[in-house]
């Protein structure tokens, strides 16, 4: 499992909807320490006796106490490794954490590439994200509506930096630069709910691929999205 930013019961109650239980985990990999994505990890990891992956950086800012069942793995994010049978390339991305790091899975054919919680592209992402299967592509905003929506221009600038999250077109801009003729499956993720809108996403996408809007998928915060099959 990738990140988990949701209490006990919200987060076996996500798994079962797509019909998996604590027991069918191998592990949790964390990506950094904002809330959001690490804030449930602790007591999942402790009450399935979960190992956790994070990186040095993350785990200096993560409360160790909370973690002291659990068995820690330190991620290298130049070197790879192996869950169970899936090869993990873990790579560096630019955001407001202090060793942040997105993921890319494969099972040594096909390749799924995960990038969320990133500010800007670069070169290294392109090239780590190129050829992959399927992706799992952060649109965070719309910059139209984040500029002028409620938000205070601190935390406006803030999301829009080069450290802080992907609006629409920048995440378009990215399929443009790298290869994705094995693209079956791209998701739109970590949409805001007060700044985007999907049919937004799916659109900036779509333009770049040259596809229909609505091959583009959505990871919805509440329902998420179905299995695919790569």
């Amino acid at each position: 499992m990738m990140d988990c930013g949701f209490g006990l019961a919200a987060t076996e109650a996500r798994l079962a909807r797509a019909g998996l239980t604590p027991a069918d985990l191998d592990a949790i990999l964390v990506t950094h320490e904002h809330s959001d994505h690490i804030g449930g990890v602790a007591r999942f990891a402790r009450k399935h006796n979960l190992p956790v992956w994070l990186t040095h950086g993350t785990a200096k800012v993560f409360s160790q106490g909370s973690l002291s069942n659990a068995p820690l793995n330190f991620v290298d994010p130049h070197e790879a490794f192996s869950v169970g049978d899936v090869h993990v390339t873990p790579y560096f991305v630019p955001h407001d954490a202090f060793e942040p790091v997105q993921y890319v899975f494969s099972d040594g054919n096909a390749r799924l590439g995960v990038l969320t919680d990133t500010g800007s592209i670069t070169a290294h992402i392109k090239t780590t994200l190129s050829g992959c299967d399927a992706l799992v592509l952060e649109c965070n905003h719309d910059l139209d509506m984040l500029m002028n929506g409620p938000y205070p221009a601190s935390l406006k600038k803030r999301v829009a930096g080069k450290f802080g999250h992907l609006d629409n077109n920048t995440a378009a801009s990215l399929l443009a630069a790298i290869d994705c003729t094995r693209l079956k499956h791209i998701l739109a993720a970590h949409l805001s709910q007060r700044n985007n809108l999907p049919s937004l996403a799916t659109s900036a996408l779509a333009g770049v691929l040259g596809c229909d809007a609505g091959w583009i998928g959505i990871a919805e915060q509440e329902r998420g999205f179905d299995w695919r099959e790569i």
